[in-house]
């Protein structure tokens, strides 16, 4: 293990793994910005395609990690498949920027993810000694760098592909990841030595028997449910930014991308006081279970759905500063079930299988990314406040699914003590 700490008292290796996903995360989401505005206004794609098309890579983005994190297990090990994962990428960021190669370059992309994906974090466990109980905070520490990348990626790419072409913005996503490769090969002697998982045995990681494989295929399930309302945000959520909010303030008009930076900036400035609040309730004995948390989160999202249905019911366009609560009650509620979701996938990975273990976390990632796509297809053909009402009746049911997980969960953790009590 590394000596010496960092931010917010974690190793010093969380914080090579932090500023590595940051530039990754730069890159991903810089293109994300762009990429349904470049269909519909450069490739001059229909709104229905634009969006399944947006939906598909993206699901692809998250079912390519399935395969790479057996192969960074069993043959790359983690480090090599970080590198060559990271590489693969930046070729296909760099691609973007030649109209031809557009679905070539999306493919690569997504293959590159694949095997860099679900590896970074995974390496998060072998920084902490067993029972370590910084490790599950120090998963909401990782996520915020995850949310710089997204809070400068919009600004960055997506004023260069506003203003300056399209082509720009997925130039400098190319570059982030350059930056990020760079970052993590210059900082490998803070992190644990190794070719392929070091993780603990199995006994100190926690039981994976068949009740916690059902449990996170449970929690697998709703997450799917639940992304199929999240992940409009870089989707129809972004084209009604476009056309459904006034934006302007003063005699200035707000970028359509930079509202996308909104979501990572509240990630980072949300987390801080997130993480005081549930330190101290677990310092006081009131700690959640995770499924508790996540339906809390889910429910949460829902509310901020319905808030964009009663701005759309007006039929007058709503004015940016509505836009801007929304991202702040999504945001909400994103902290509660996503890190939380990693975090829990993570954790329960069995030894020699953390890559593989994350990456059926992005299982349920692509199935609800996909589920996405398909939905935002409803966009052109249903009024605007009843789309979101459909969208805040699907992270409502992932919160309902998730309450009843963690009930069936909370009856089987009380058994087990009755069990050894025994």
């Amino acid at each position: 293990m590394s000596g010496g700490h960092a931010w917010f008292g974690q190793p010093r290796g969380l914080t090579i793994l932090f500023l590595t996903n940051m530039w990754e995360q730069f890159s991903y989401y810089g293109m994300r910005a762009l990429l349904v505005y470049y269909m519909t206004k450069q490739l001059l794609f229909e709104q229905g395609h634009a969006s399944l098309v947006y939906g598909t890579y993206t699901a692809c983005a998250y079912f390519t990690p399935i395969v790479g994190g057996v192969v960074a297990d069993r043959l790359l090990g983690k480090r090599r498949a970080i590198v060559l994962g990271g590489s693969i990428m930046a070729a296909g960021h760099f691609m973007m920027a030649f109209e031809p190669l557009f679905y070539p370059a999306l493919a690569t992309i997504a293959i590159g993810n694949g095997l860099f994906l679900p590896t970074l974090p995974s390496q998060i466990g072998d920084l902490y000694e067993p029972g370590d109980p910084r490790i599950g905070w120090g998963y909401n520490v990782y996520y915020v760098g995850v949310n710089i990348g997204g809070f400068l990626a919009p600004l960055v790419c997506g004023t260069l592909g506003e203003v300056y072409g399209w082509h720009y913005g997925f130039g400098a996503a190319g570059i982030g990841m350059v930056v990020g490769l760079g970052i993590y090969l210059a900082g490998q002697r803070y992190l644990p030595d190794q070719a392929r998982s070091a993780a603990p045995p199995v006994a100190e990681r926690g039981r994976f028997g068949r009740e916690t494989a059902v449990l996170l295929v449970a929690i697998g399930l709703a997450v799917t449910v639940f992304r199929g309302a999240y992940e409009q945000v870089g989707n129809t959520v972004a084209l009604w930014a476009d056309t459904g909010v006034d934006r302007r303030a003063g005699s200035f008009v707000i970028p359509m991308t930079w509202f996308q930076s909104l979501n990572p900036l509240l990630v980072m400035t949300l987390t801080p006081p997130l993480l005081v609040l549930w330190r101290r309730r677990s310092d006081g004995g009131r700690r959640e279970r995770p499924a508790r948390k996540m339906a809390a989160g889910a429910g949460i999202v829902a509310g901020a759905y319905l808030l964009l249905a009663a701005l759309s019911a007006t039929g007058h366009p709503a004015h940016w500063l509505w836009l801007v609560l929304f991202f702040v009650i999504l945001t909400l509620g994103e902290l509660y079930i996503l890190p939380t979701g990693l975090g829990l996938f993570a954790r329960l990975a069995p030894a020699g299988f953390g890559a593989t273990t994350v990456a059926a976390w992005y299982l349920a990632t692509f199935a609800g990314s996909l589920a996405a796509g398909v939905v935002g297809t409803l966009w052109s053909r249903t009024a605007h406040d009843a789309y979101f009402l459909v969208l805040a009746g699907l992270a409502g049911f992932a919160a309902v699914m998730l309450r009843m997980i963690d009930r069936l969960h909370g009856a089987t953790e009380r058994q087990d003590l009755i069990d050894k009590a025994g």
